[in-house]
């Protein structure tokens, strides 16, 4: 879709792209936005807007580059939404779709693969988790070294972006076609969608906040780092 601006009613966003949703609640918006303005909102809610605007465009906007450099908000608000993302992840995205797995298991003949698919989920599970520990770390440094930066001049290199791909989106779509190709036996046709979907709307949100990590969180910590030493 087009970039959202200051004008633009986050009504329209949200029914454009409805997987931006958990994004606005990790801002603490709830649906019930009328139709007010994106700047409204921010206004209302004492939300930084250039930040707001950053981090859903990069989300929702595959192509899109943020303006270097930020001159209204440091990685600490970046950090800040990432580690509302990954407590989303772990407290509700994660739990939810291992709740839909074994009540499809349950609801299911024997003669079918989903303990091995269920398995194959928990290996994904298990590395999301070392990923957010140590993004837990590595959090910690970056915000550490910016309040040693303080108010110097942050130049950033774009260059610096990290565009390596992730091992746990290529496991997250693996999995997802097993399901579409590889599923077999009788098993409860709503329960298999329910999973499935909840697969599908993960991977997508990790796959969109990675664009966050890797365009904004990467070459901000970079040019932090460099900026001390």
């Amino acid at each position: 879709m087009a970039l959202v601006t200051p004008e633009t009613k986050l009504c329209d966003v949200i029914i454009d792209e409805p997987s931006v949703i958990p994004v606005i609640n990790r801002f603490d918006i709830a649906l019930g936005v009328g139709d007010k303005s994106v700047k409204s909102i921010c206004t209302a809610k004492g939300i930084d807007l250039t930040f707001f605007l950053t981090i859903v465009n990069a989300y929702i906007n595959e192509s899109f580059l943020p303006d270097y450099p930020f001159k209204t908000f440091g990685a600490k608000g970046v950090i800040d939404y990432l580690r509302k993302t990954n407590n989303s992840y772990l407290r509700n995205q994660l739990p939810n779709i291992e709740r839909h797995f074994r009540a499809l298991i349950g609801h299911s003949d024997a003669n079918n693969n989903l303990p091995l698919l269920l398995q194959l989920y928990q290996e994904v599970k298990a590395e999301i988790e070392r990923r957010i520990e140590a993004d837990n770390t590595w959090f910690d440094k970056i915000i550490e070294l910016e309040k040693k930066a303080g108010q110097a001049h942050i130049s950033i290199d774009p260059a610096a972006s990290n565009n390596e791909a992730d091992s746990i989106e290529d496991k997250l779509n693996d999995l997802k076609s097993m399901f579409v190709i590889h599923l077999r036996g009788d098993y409860d046709h709503n329960l298999c969608h329910a999973v499935l979907f909840a697969i599908i709307s993960f991977e997508k949100d990790l796959r969109q906040n990675n664009r966050i990590r890797n365009r904004i969180l990467f070459p901000l910590a970079a040019a932090i780092e460099d900026n001390t030493k």
